[in-house]
């Protein structure tokens, strides 16, 4: 069952979203060659417990994601092939790699979730490409949520104009709903045809997330036993937003 949320409920999730994205926004700045993913971990921990916006302090910040099916730490840290919840490690990044960072928290008990995925250094311009058009595929995304849509029709914006610029959508990873629980129905798809699937509903709150590859869409699970990467080694990106369902269209939570 899809649940809605009720006004008050999304102005909550709306007060974690703001928190998480300004959190997001000092990690992605600390992104850089020689850092390894466990530090931007310990980052990560460290501005949940003493966040950017001081408003935010006067209730407890929890991380979502560290302890949620077993998953080691705070932060999930994707770098190239892996797409998505790579565990941080002593990994250290070099200029040229690309680095997905996918971060939830749970503010006055609901969830919010978001991913960005950055360049370490310089780039090459066809990764850069690659990262540019999996966040322009989120933005067309959230055009088509409004009442009366269906969820097919946001998988079918995404899938159509990624697959038109030679990439391809993960199609064995979706997006979801949140609120209480990290995970609620439905499960969101980046590809699929219009007009099917679910009524998208004033209320709903989902994680729209679009996951790109170079390569095949077809993945396989990382060594770390948590994440996922391309079965075929080929690069990734992959961007995230929390967003309600408003009478017109979609409100992006995740946003300071």
């Amino acid at each position: 069952m899809i649940q809605t949320k009720t006004p008050k409920e999304i102005e909550i999730m709306a007060e974690g979203g703001k928190i998480l994205a300004s959190i997001m926004k000092e990690l992605e700045k600390k992104v850089r060659p020689g850092i390894t993913t466990k530090e931007l971990d310990g980052v990560a921990e460290t501005l949940i417990s003493c966040p950017p916006k001081p408003w935010a302090k006067v209730d407890k910040i929890q991380c979502s994601f560290k302890g949620h099916e077993s998953f080691p730490a705070c932060l999930c840290t994707s770098i190239n092939e892996e797409i998505v919840h790579a565990v941080p490690s002593s990994r250290i990044l070099k200029e040229g790699d690309i680095l997905s960072l996918d971060l939830g928290i749970q503010w006055k008990g609901f969830h919010t979730d978001m991913a960005v995925t950055v360049p370490v250094g310089k780039i090459d311009p066809e990764v850069q490409r690659l990262i540019r058009i999996t966040k322009k595929a989120l933005k067309r995304g959230l055009k088509k949520i409004r009442p009366g849509n269906t969820f097919g029709d946001i998988g079918n914006t995404i899938q159509r104009y990624v697959e038109g610029q030679g990439f391809n959508v993960v199609r064995d990873l979706c997006g979801h709903g949140i609120g209480k629980e990290l995970h609620e129905e439905p499960k969101i798809l980046n590809y699929g045809k219009r007009k099917t699937g679910p009524e998208i509903k004033e209320g709903m709150v989902f994680c729209l997330e679009p996951m790109v590859t170079v390569g095949d869409w077809k993945i396989k699970k990382t060594a770390d036993g948590y994440g996922y990467q391309t079965e075929d080694s080929s690069l990734s990106a992959h961007f995230e937003h929390a967003v309600a369902v408003t009478e017109n269209g979609a409100k992006i939570l995740t946003v300071i």
